[in-house]
């Protein structure tokens, strides 16, 4: 399904290379679940998972930075073939300039997700900054679109699908699962 994007945001998604997500608020809905010893668990939206597939199999590179550290965030990106993971991250701009160097990847080439004051550091150098639809109050100043959903529940993929719309992707992805019965040319 197409969505109406506007020219200034158009011309943004075009541009992006690399999608990088805070996972905290973004990935999850932003809640901590701690099991009986003492391990943290979390909820990903198999929606967002399927979305980053997706650009990974256009080219698109995609990196999780995260102020905390777990396991099975680890785990995650290993199910998805995310090669870029940085957990227990305090200075995320920091990180970005790093991957942005590895990479060679300008900061009018990135898009990043994130949903709390932490995140102001790159929200404000990206060529788009975005966020779920309840992010700390303290960020809108610095996003240029807002997705209509939550952390953990769609926001990521509806970001993805703008990007995989405005890059022309998204045809050749429904034509290739009519065609061929299978979106992904490569398996993590």
């Amino acid at each position: 399904m197409r969505k109406k994007i506007s020219k200034k945001l158009l011309h943004k998604l075009k541009s992006i290379k690399l999608l990088v997500l805070d996972v905290d608020g973004v990935l999850t809905d932003g809640k901590l679940y701690y099991a009986g010893e003492g391990e943290v668990l979390r909820a990903f939206f198999v929606g967002d998972g399927l979305g980053l597939r997706l650009l990974m199999e256009v080219g698109i590179e995609v990196a999780l930075i995260s102020g905390r550290d777990a396991r099975l965030v680890e785990a995650r990106c290993q199910d998805l073939g995310i090669k870029y993971l940085y957990q227990g991250v305090t200075n995320k701009k920091l990180i970005l300039e790093t991957l942005l160097d590895e990479l060679k990847i300008n900061l009018h080439e990135v898009a990043f997700m994130g949903d709390d004051i932490i995140d102001i550091p790159i929200l404000q150098h990206v060529a788009l900054a975005t966020a779920p639809a309840n992010p700390h109050p303290g960020i809108l100043s610095y996003i240029h679109w807002q997705s209509q959903y939550k952390g953990g529940e769609g926001a990521v993929r509806e970001l993805i699908d703008l990007i995989l719309q405005a890059q022309n992707h998204l045809e050749s992805i429904y034509q290739r699962l009519k065609t061929e019965g299978n979106i992904y040319r490569n398996q993590p």
